[in-house]
């Protein structure tokens, strides 16, 4: 049987539908923004805001406050590849079953060698599964706590772990973070309320029965993986299983046992096979022409392995050497650019090619108008790009920019 043939344009026709990025397919609010690419990332706490702005007309910080800390249909979760993500509170029990128990077993190893290598107890498990209940008896009642409020509330935490000892980058690595890390991707306990700027991480930490009103409803992992990879199927199919497998953080068993399960239709994907499923085969239409600009970690620009028909020859300058994106210039579909924020907090573009007069004046007024949102505000990418970097100490790599 000849495989279905899907080319770039009509990846990127799907892309910029069914994330939310071209002007006619927004989002109505942060939820639908999250929901519409399975989750938002979460670990640079900038980039959930900024990755909101750019789908959803008139954004404000205060909506998708709302949605995290009042309605709470939003959560901020660490599941795939040990990271943190923003998700759609429906989504919450395959993440846990498909992702987040696998990341705690692995934690779970991790804290209770080096509690013994600590020498803080023979039996490091016994000592993590101690300081687990100690922290889940603090925060009863629906009590919300951070982590230096339960290290000075809770000896047996109030530990760390020599490293690099002699040399001159040795320091220590507290014990409490790594504990609420455990608990946190066991889903016992969930970051509450912030208590800095949109911009800044300062978590207040809760139990995730009394954060959500229950605790998250199990399922098996088998069901957990399907259902998440069949949501990333339909959010940004096709690709291919090396997409899966590094989106999932999971083995290449689990994303064919899923595909299997799934029915998912093979396509050829200019000579690599990717993956639909079976109900989602049909042509996409074609896509006016849209920009955006989007945010270090921004759930697109992370969302495959195998970024090339979106990234081009782009990686070196944008991505950092651990995998990490920075901020990025979109024009119909392709990565082109990237911005980035003076001293004065003035939002600048920078393009990596000539996208003609069309592409460049739409970017340049998506510049200023993030310029104007952010009112001046810097945020500062925890995982800076290459470029990025050069041009903040004002290199001169002799491309466009705005």
């Amino acid at each position: 049987m000849t495989l279905r043939q899907i080319d770039a344009t009509e990846r990127r026709a799907r892309l910029a539908a069914r994330h939310c990025l071209a002007p006619e397919f927004h989002a109505k609010d942060a939820v639908e923004a999250a929901t519409g690419m399975v989750c938002l990332h979460g670990t640079d706490p900038a980039t959930v805001y900024l990755s909101a702005w750019a789908r959803v007309d008139d954004f404000q910080v205060s909506d998708l406050d709302r949605a995290l800390y009042v309605d709470r249909s939003l959560v901020k979760h660490l599941a795939m590849r040990r990271t943190v993500f923003v998700f759609p509170r429906h989504v919450l029990p395959l993440a846990q079953a498909g992702a987040s128990n696998r990341v705690a077993a692995v934690q779970r190893r991790s804290v209770a060698k080096d509690v013994e290598a600590a020498g803080l107890h023979v039996d490091g498990e016994q000592w993590l599964t101690e300081a687990c209940a100690h922290v889940l008896d603090a925060l009863s009642g629906g009590r919300e706590a951070t982590s230096t409020e339960l290290r000075k509330e809770i000896p047996h935490i109030d530990s760390a772990i020599d490293y690099g000892t002699g040399k001159s980058w040795a320091g220590k690595v507290a014990f409490a973070p790594r504990v609420l890390t455990v608990l946190s991707a066991s889903g016992k306990v969930v970051r509450a309320s912030n208590n800095g700027a949109w911009r800044i991480s300062r978590p207040s930490w809760a139990t995730t029965e009394s954060w959500l009103g229950a605790e998250i409803e199990p399922c098996t992992e088998d069901d957990g993986v399907r259902g998440l990879v069949e949501l990333w199927l339909r959010r940004f199919g096709p690709g291919t299983e090396a997409d899966i497998k590094w989106w999932l953080g999971s083995t290449l068993k689990a994303v064919r046992a899923a595909l299997a399960e799934l029915h998912a239709v093979e396509v050829d994907l200019g000579g690599r096979t990717g993956y639909l499923m079976p109900d989602d085969v049909d042509e996409a239409p074609p896509v006016e022409p849209w920009g955006a600009l989007l945010p270090a970690l921004d759930p697109t620009t992370m969302g495959w392995f195998e970024r090339d028909w979106y990234l081009g020859s782009y990686r070196q300058a944008l991505f950092d050497s651990n995998g990490n994106a920075g901020p990025t210039a979109w024009w119909d579909g392709r990565i082109v650019g990237t911005w980035w924020q003076d001293d004065d907090g003035a939002v600048t573009l920078h393009l990596l090619e000539d996208i003609g007069a069309e592409g460049s004046a739409f970017l340049e007024q998506e510049a200023a108008r993030l310029d104007d949102w952010l009112g001046g505000v810097r945020v500062m990418p925890r995982f800076p790009s290459p470029l990025a970097k050069e041009l903040s100490q004002g290199g001169d790599p002799g491309r466009r920019t705005r």
